[in-house]
């Protein structure tokens, strides 16, 4: 029997980056997950969480602290930069900011063109020939080839960027909040071309995101960040309709309702205190500062990150102990209701 092996596995992947007076910034801690392939891995969390960071790290932008990155079976954690060649190929990014990412001395046909160039692919004649059939696959215009970033609005330039990703028919694309800076009409063009491109190529994306309407819209399993850790991770409609962590919940009931009276009765659940330093993470669970389940054993032990079958919850309260109990808390709408 073939068994399809998945396009990514991570395994405790932790990223720390050095900081004044020998201190460590903990900006990943010992994350781990897969990522099947034609999968769309949604990452949400507040700034700062470690989730840049994450896709970062496991394009080797940044070199992992410790853990492994295996990428379609093979283990590329320790390949040098010349090794790696072959994958960058194979792996690429959009990134957050569409101007910053984009050299402005460059025309778009050269910037779509400059990594076919560097990686040795073709001819002249053959990249300027899918140069051109990526401006309108990203539905931009033939004559757009010889125009620069500056003369394009905040959605095209994001479109140009997807074209750059696109350029060496990758497997793997991180998705580093590609819709932030834009509009929402023109969010809702760029997911919709992302999704398009998902279908007829089979890519494989992790998507990095603020909004958690829009994770849940595009992707296939939800990873939930808090300081650097992963809290949750679960099938998108298992995670968003019954979160189980604690932060998950709260980050859920921040989000907006389009229909007024649903809004109504939502009720917020509002976080108390700060984010912790990254400098300086807490000795037990990372989320028992603002946590109003939070016990002496949250504030000395790190709970592992339980395996609930169908979910994975890094919480004390889903612990073999203590779940049969965990199971029996209300959710606050039900609590109120009472």
């Amino acid at each position: 029997m073939n068994i399809t092996k998945p396009i990514l596995e991570i395994q405790g992947l932790t990223k720390y980056f050095d900081a004044a007076h020998g201190k460590k910034v903990h900006a990943v801690e010992n994350v781990s997950f897969v990522l099947e392939r034609g999968e769309t891995l949604g990452i949400v969390g507040e700034s700062g969480c470690g989730k840049s960071s994450m896709g970062r790290t496991i394009l080797k932008i940044h070199e992992p602290t410790s853990g492994k990155i295996i990428f379609d079976g093979k283990d590329i954690t320790d390949y040098s930069p010349k090794k790696m060649m072959p994958y960058r190929r194979r792996m690429q990014m959009i990134f957050q900011d569409p101007y910053a990412s984009l050299n402005p001395r460059m025309t778009v046909g050269e910037i779509i063109e400059e990594p076919m160039v560097i990686h040795n692919m073709g001819t002249a004649e053959d990249r300027k020939a899918i140069v051109q059939e990526l401006i309108q696959t990203v539905g931009l215009k033939p004559d757009h080839i010889r125009r620069y970033p500056y003369e394009f609005s905040g959605g095209q330039r994001q479109r140009i960027g997807i074209a750059r990703a696109l350029a060496l028919n990758p497997e793997f694309i991180v998705c580093d909040e590609p819709i932030s800076a834009l509009d929402v009409s023109i969010q809702a063009q760029v997911i919709n071309l992302l999704e398009k491109l998902q279908h007829e190529r089979g890519f494989s994306y992790l998507f990095i995101a603020h909004d958690l309407e829009m994770v849940h819209h595009i992707s296939h399993k939800i990873g939930v960040m808090y300081l650097g850790n992963m809290v949750e991770f679960g099938s998108s409609d298992d995670v968003y309709k019954n979160p189980l962590h604690p932060y998950t919940k709260a980050l859920i009931s921040a989000s907006p309702v389009p229909d007024p009276n649903q809004a109504k009765t939502k009720k917020r659940i509002i976080l108390e205190g700060e984010v912790p330093s990254p400098l300086e993470p807490p000795k037990g669970c990372p989320f028992s500062a603002r946590c109003k389940y939070c016990t002496e054993q949250c504030k000395n032990e790190k709970p592992d990150f339980y395996d609930l079958g169908i979910r994975k919850v890094a919480c004390h309260l889903y612990s073999p102990q203590n779940i049969s109990k965990t199971m029996g808390i209300k959710s606050d709408s039900e609590n109120k209701k009472e």
